[in-house]
């Protein structure tokens, strides 16, 4: 199955829900849809299903238009971060509703429904009502039975989203195995930069319900076309300093440094150059990096790691520190912008330069 989105917009009213987005998904992979709250990740989502017309544009599975065809003709199955469960079947018949309705066997309506139990941990609740459940334990029954009806497209918007912390890093890490043997397109929608890395696969960022990307997330990552790119792509957010290339340096607040080789063909200029907050040093670099004293405005300690949150010059910036860091609010401190992690964007905010390799961060659980 290939799925195709063509210039599609979704309007209600007189505001955009989605902007002339076109996008290809091929079976067997896993896309990622990341953004923030409102970015138009539903909105897209409920058009890759059926449930919603395009207000222009077209929507077509194996070349073929299905703009008008009813989800119930389509093989979709969708996950909510609100689950919907019936609530007066139990898990087991929750889980195989799918199955029995396409008439599958008894043998293989059981043997699916227990491997998807197990997978998500509710093998001894099999027996149990909706009603009967835990928030989380309901969540984990509307993606098994999502799971278990072989559908050629699967739509899961923030599926995770209200899991207890372990079960939540175990399905990141068993999912991704999952969609690779089912054969089935996966969309995952996700508001976290990190899940998404975790993900892997592909990732689509929006902004403002306009696809700003697409392609293997790592390198949407690791080289985002533009700023709002790379803003969607950074939690904490991104620190942004103006810098000028003059000859062969980089300045910001009186200070110069040599511009390194990845730099230097750039024209003289102003730009803005993206760190993001692994990259914003509170200790000097091996190389050369300007530095620049900045007030701490808060800190964040989570034991294995520190948000310092910095201001200077009218710019508030985040550091993101392995282990305790020991700064006081009011405290001013050295800081050093580390060329070897810039991203850097010209005037039309368009990248124009990146680090040879983008590494992503020690992958971590958001519990701040």
């Amino acid at each position: 199955m290939t799925l195709t989105l063509s210039n599609v917009s979704k309007r209600g009213g007189a505001e955009d829900h989605i902007r002339d987005v076109s996008l290809t998904l091929e079976n067997g992979t896993l896309n990622v849809l990341l953004g923030p709250t409102l970015a138009g990740k539903t909105s897209l989502m409920r058009l890759m299903a059926g449930l919603d017309r395009p207000s222009e544009g077209d929507v077509q599975v194996n070349g073929v238009s299905v703009v008008g065809l009813p989800v119930q003709k389509r093989k979709v199955a969708m996950v909510y971060q609100q689950f919907i469960n019936y609530p007066t079947l139990t898990v087991y018949e929750n889980i195989a509703s799918p199955l029995r309705v396409a008439g599958a066997d008894k043998a293989s309506v059981d043997r699916k429904v227990r491997a998807a139990a197990e997978l998500l941990k509710l093998t001894s609740f099999l027996d149990r009502t909706p009603l009967h459940l835990s928030g989380g334990q309901q969540q984990r029954t509307a993606i098994a039975r999502a799971l278990v009806k072989d559908a050629e497209l699967v739509l899961l918007d923030e599926p995770l989203a209200n899991l207890d912390y372990k079960l939540r890093e175990e399905l990141r890490v068993e999912l991704p195995k999952l969609f690779a043997e089912s054969g089935a397109i996966f969309v995952y929608a996700t508001t976290e930069p990190h899940e998404a890395l975790l993900l892997g696969g592909r990732t689509a960022t929006l902004s403002e319900g306009r696809v700003t990307q697409f392609g293997p997330t790592i390198e949407v990552y690791g080289r985002p076309c533009d700023l709002v790119t790379a803003q969607t792509f950074s939690d904490p957010p991104l620190n942004v300093v103006p810098m000028q290339k003059s000859g062969g340096r980089l300045g910001y607040d009186g200070k110069s440094i040599a511009a390194p080789a990845e730099l230097a063909g750039l024209a003289d200029g102003s730009y803005k150059v993206a760190i993001r907050p692994h990259h914003l040093l509170l200790r000097r670099p091996a190389g050369e990096a300007l530095e620049v004293q900045a007030k701490v405005s808060t800190t964040e300690i989570t034991g294995s790691e520190s948000f310092i949150h910095l201001e200077h010059g009218g710019l508030r910036w985040v550091a993101l520190t392995h282990g305790v860091h020991p700064v006081t609010t009011g405290d001013r401190v050295p800081v050093f912008l580390d060329p070897a992690g810039f991203l850097v964007f010209d005037g039309a905010e368009r990248l124009v330069a990146a680090p040879a390799a983008a590494a992503a961060p020690t992958l971590r659980a958001k519990g701040r």
